[in-house]
Order: C-alpha cells, then structure tokens, then sequence
C-alpha cells in the first residue's frame, strides 16, 4: 500500500504516533474488519492505510503483530470477493504470500530448542511417559505431534538410561496429508528410518510405523487401524502411551456450521444434539483402546468463534506472544526468525482469512479440553514432583519472563504472567 497517501480527513504520516498503542491497533483493526464485513471499501481502505503506516513488518512486536493481521485481513477482503477495491490493491500492491521454511532434520530440532514453546511440552510428557511404563517390556507410543517426532530422540535417551532390560518401543505416527507448519524437507519413512539407527545407537529395538491419515475426519482410518493393531498385542501387556502434541486442535469441532464453503463447494461439519463432534468421537475412540496413558499438550487459547471480530481479539491478545519472546532468543535479520514470523503468520491467516474446513486453527482453552476428556471418561493425574523439577531446570535454560504455574492436576506454561501452553496427564477412568 501506499504510505504516501492519506485519505481526507485522516492523519499524516507524522501525526500516526498517538496510533501504536498496542490497545489502539487492536480497535483498529476490529474496525477494519467490521467495514470489510460490511462492503464499506472507502472506510476499509482509509482504516489500512493507517495500519500500513504505523505497522510496518520490521517494526517493534506489536507494529509486526498487527502487521501480519493487516496481510490476513487484506488477503480476506481478496478471498471473499467483498470490497472490490480492496482486492485490486491486494493483487496491485501486496505480496501475500506467507514463505513457509521446510526444515530438515537439524534445523528442525535447532529450532525447537529455541524456547520453550515445544520444549515445555516434550519435558513434562517424557516424564510421565517414563513414570507410566514403568516395568513393561514393550511400549508402544502414539505420537500425534505438530513437530515430526522431534519428542522422541530425548524419550529414547531417557528410556535406555533408566530401564536395565531395554523394552521393545513401537512408534505408530500419523502422517497427516495436510500441510501445518513447521513443515518437513523429508518423508517419514526417512524420517522413520532415521529414529531406527538413533534408537539403535542407544541399544533400543524401535518398530517404526506410519499410518497415513487426515485430522479433517478426526484421524478416523488411524483409530481403526490403530484398534486393529492394538488387539493383535493388547494381551501380551504391552504399554500403549497416546502422546497428543499441539496437534488435537485441527480436529474439526462443533462451531463448524453446516453451511456450504464458496471457496471448496463442499459442506462443512454439522454438530447437533444428536451427534457428536469429531473431537468428542475421537477421544470417546481413544478411552476404547483403554490406554496406559494419554498425555494432552496444546496452546491455551480460544480461537473457535464463528464471529470474527471475537476470534480477531482473541488471536491478537494470544500471538503477541510469540512475536514478544522472539526478541529474546533471535537477532532481527536472521533467518531463523524470518522462519519463526512466517510460521506464525500462517497462523493468523488461517484464523482471520479462512472460514469452514479451510480454518483448521481452532485452538481451546485448557477448561474446554479437561471436561472433553472427563465426558470421555478419563481422569486426570497429576505431574510428579520430579517431572514439575526438570520442567523448571529446562526454563532455567531460556529468558527471564517465562514461567510455570500449577492448576489442580495440570502445568502451564507463562510468558510475563500469561497463560502460553498446558500439558495435562490422563488415565482411563
């Protein structure tokens, strides 16, 4: 856009100051979305060129926050077909395209390590996966991960340090087919392939086994055959964790209508009361299979609203998280953190750009997730004092400004007091 031309009646550019509040940008640009909404392009338009000036993409964090809302708000106006001149001056003068990095291996695990975004989850499910299959001589984990297995390699090491007979580990993955970030520069048969000779540099046996499967139909094809798989072993006493990662979330819920999608002509989810979410089918799936432990790690936030100017709130006063912290442990210009900004970025447009089954960011708070998994009847326990330990020494490991904080049987973690990530633990009620 251009930052050379005020509309009449709004600011110049050397009077926008008064407009970078952070609490500012935000109405901002809930008033941009209520005259997109409405097809008002004039007002769209002088709303944007405010944003385009006081948000620049390598501004502050909050000036890059609002920016990424500003592209995904333009690429909606285009998307939608509302505001013809609003989508004229995508095609003119923006280049929305969000470039997503495809890691391998190494950069992969580097980049998780980065802050605890990840981290925190991976430490407290190791070690309630190792309190939990205690004693068995084959464990067989479910790893439904957003981070490619990246758990794994630190659970191996801690299993062949702690057990003096070395258990048998199956790995069930499921390969979704959709694309999420952080995306992946290799398949997971090499990726399988790999763990194998890590797992056996460590004197552990490790089965391997991708089932290719879709969370748009809530892994249904994956439970079946992992049902089928399971009850071939069920009777020889083998452990079976379910290690859930940042992943549930792209489950279709129940806030998908059963109105039509003008993008895909296809029809989204219906939920009534005589049916049940994807959500509630698969989790109801997974207590079937009466596991040793299903461990729940995921974002606390609410972006499931069918209006959009709730989900924009709640998005914005969520992700200025990440684009704070970035700060901390990535220098401006690296790329490292242009890949970081990208990730998120998707993120926001998928929530502020996309409507029915394109919009797959649905996150929940951590309240909605425990009564799910209490009406699918499992029952909450609590993180060891040992596990809460390594978590905090692993935080000792990054900035200042994050924290861990106790709610009943579940941790969290903060950033400046705020509620980040949850992990949770659970039995078979």
């Amino acid at each position: 856009m251009n930052r050379n031309r005020p509309w009449p009646g709004f600011p110049t550019s050397k009077s926008l100051g008064s407009f970078g509040d952070a609490n500012c940008m935000e109405q901002l640009l809930v008033h941009c979305v209520n005259a997109i909404e409405s097809n008002d392009a004039t007002l769209s338009q002088q709303i944007l060129w405010v944003l385009n000036n006081i948000a620049p993409p390598d501004g502050d964090s909050n000036q890059r926050l609002t920016c990424a809302f500003l592209r995904a708000l333009i690429a909606r106006a285009a998307k939608s077909g509302t505001c013809k001149l609003l989508a004229a001056m995508e095609n003119a003068h923006c280049n929305l395209a969000i470039d997503t990095h495809k890691f391998s291996i190494i950069e992969l695990a580097s980049f998780v390590d980065l802050t605890p975004w990840h981290r925190f989850g991976y430490t407290a499910a190791n070690a309630a996966i190792l309190e939990a299959v205690e004693g068995y001589l084959v464990i067989h984990i479910v790893d439904l991960s957003l981070t490619h297995c990246m758990q794994i390699p630190t659970l191996i090491d801690a299993i062949a340090n702690r057990f003096e007979v070395p258990p048998l580990i199956k790995l069930t993955v499921a390969g979704a087919t959709e694309d999420v970030p952080p995306l992946l520069d290799l398949s997971y048969e090499e990726l399988g392939s790999k763990l194998v000779n890590f797992a056996r540099s460590r004197n552990i046996i490790l089965e391997f086994r991708v089932i290719p499967s879709s969370y748009a139909d809530g892994f249904s094809s994956f439970i079946e055959q992992l049902r089928v798989q399971h009850l071939v072993y069920a009777e020889s006493g083998e452990a079976l964790v379910i290690n859930c990662h940042m992943m549930l979330h792209y489950i279709p819920e129940e806030t998908l209508s059963g109105m039509p999608d003008t993008n895909s002509n296809t029809y989204s989810y219906e939920s009534s009361s005589s049916s049940m979410s994807f959500r509630t089918m698969f989790l109801k799936s997974l207590r079937s299979l009466e596991p040793t432990l299903v461990v729940l790690v995921d974002e606390d936030a609410d972006l499931t609203s069918n209006n959009l100017v709730c989900r924009l709130r709640s998005a914005f006063n969520y992700l200025w998280i990440p684009y704070d912290t970035v700060d901390t442990f990535l220098p401006r210009g690296s790329r490292q953190r242009q890949w970081y900004e990208a990730d998120i970025c998707w993120k926001i447009e998928n929530v502020i750009a996309h409507e029915g089954p394109q919009r797959v960011e649905r996150l929940e708070p951590k309240c909605r997730w425990i009564q799910r998994m209490r009406n699918a009847n499992f029952r909450g326990i609590s993180f060891a004092e040992d596990a809460i330990s390594e978590v905090k020494t692993m935080l000792d490991e990054h900035a200042a400004g994050w924290g861990l904080k106790k709610e009943d049987d579940d941790i969290v973690l903060t950033w400046k007091g705020h509620n980040v990530v949850f992990a949770s633990a659970w039995l078979p009620a």
